[in-house]
């Protein structure tokens, strides 16, 4: 994770940090905050494909995440399409045969693979689409973080005093903002480098080549009027180091710029007024690009 204090003049961001245990994760950064709202952004899915949605007998996607305390088998990863469920919808488990995104979503009872996907996974004008919320396979999936954040930091926050509130579902992002309050939205990496006029420089699993985005990164800091901490500044210039987790050390100052932005007015804070994103489909953060098909009619 990557945090950014206020200062005088904006915002003071420090270098990409261990989130720690995650169930403790709220408490830890409510401390550091002394009572102020926290703008929390996630990479990771936040919301249910329509399709899928229609099945469920609760009102909104809050409500579905409260209940899954109750059936903590929601969260096992099939192994094969008959292990598949309404109830555990997660596949999967390892590569098989037969293994299609079509043979999944027909598995849960849905007519077609776009089905699994969210409004916003679509691809844009803009940018590629992203990866189904139930799909838990290679390079380009999601489902692997839904699980680990629904189940590891979400759900205990619900039974805390405070629980954290969600964008879209409950409001404009700002407007949730009040004194001790998270407000919690989705980002996307591939989303915030386009909205923050990051160009390409080649890939960012690569080290050389994120050392090589980092220019980019450091104007697009100074357009939110955010400053680098000198151990950030030192691992953009390095390309966050050669380990396994430097792409998501520079995915996560990716995010928070783009929480950054919205605070600051630069992007929207609201999603668009269709019922089945404001209710269950959720949106990502400061997007405006709608998605190249329209759900609601394919």
């Amino acid at each position: 994770m990557c945090i950014a204090d206020p200062s005088p003049a904006g915002w003071c961001l420090g270098a990409p940090e261990p989130v720690g245990p995650p169930e403790t994760l709220f408490a830890r950064l409510r401390s550091r905050a002394a009572g102020a709202p926290i703008a929390f952004g996630i990479d990771c899915p936040l919301g249910l494909p329509r399709a899928y949605a229609a099945s469920r007998p609760e009102p909104d996607f809050p409500a579905f995440l409260r209940g899954l305390a109750e059936t903590p088998d929601f969260f096992r990863v099939a192994a094969t399409l008959d292990a598949v469920s309404l109830r555990a919808p997660f596949y999967p488990a390892r590569g098989l045969r037969g293994m299609t995104r079509l043979a999944h979503a027909q598995a849960l009872g849905l007519a077609a693979a776009r089905d699994l996907c969210r409004a916003c996974d679509q691809a844009t004008a803009e940018r590629p689409a992203g990866a189904p919320v139930f799909w838990t396979l290679g390079a380009n999936q999601s489902g692997k973080a839904a699980i680990a954040a629904w189940r590891d930091l979400l759900l205990p926050a619900w039974h805390t005093p405070a629980p954290p509130r969600l964008w879209p579902f409950e409001g404009p992002f700002r407007a949730l903002l009040s004194s001790g309050v998270i407000a919690i939205a989705e980002t996307y990496p591939a989303e915030a480098m386009r909205q923050l006029a990051i160009k390409p420089a080649g890939s960012k699993r690569r080290q050389s080549d994120r050392a090589a985005y980092a220019p980019f990164i450091l104007a697009a800091m100074n357009t939110c009027s955010t400053s680098a901490s000198p151990a950030l500044r030192s691992a953009l210039q390095d390309g966050f180091g050669a380990t396994a987790d430097g792409e998501d050390r520079f995915d996560s100052v990716l995010g928070v710029l783009c929480v950054i932005s919205v605070l600051a007015g630069l992007r929207t804070d609201a999603a668009p007024a269709d019922p089945a994103i404001l209710r269950w489909e959720g949106w990502v953060l400061g997007q405006t690009a709608l998605p190249r098909i329209n759900l609601a009619e394919a």
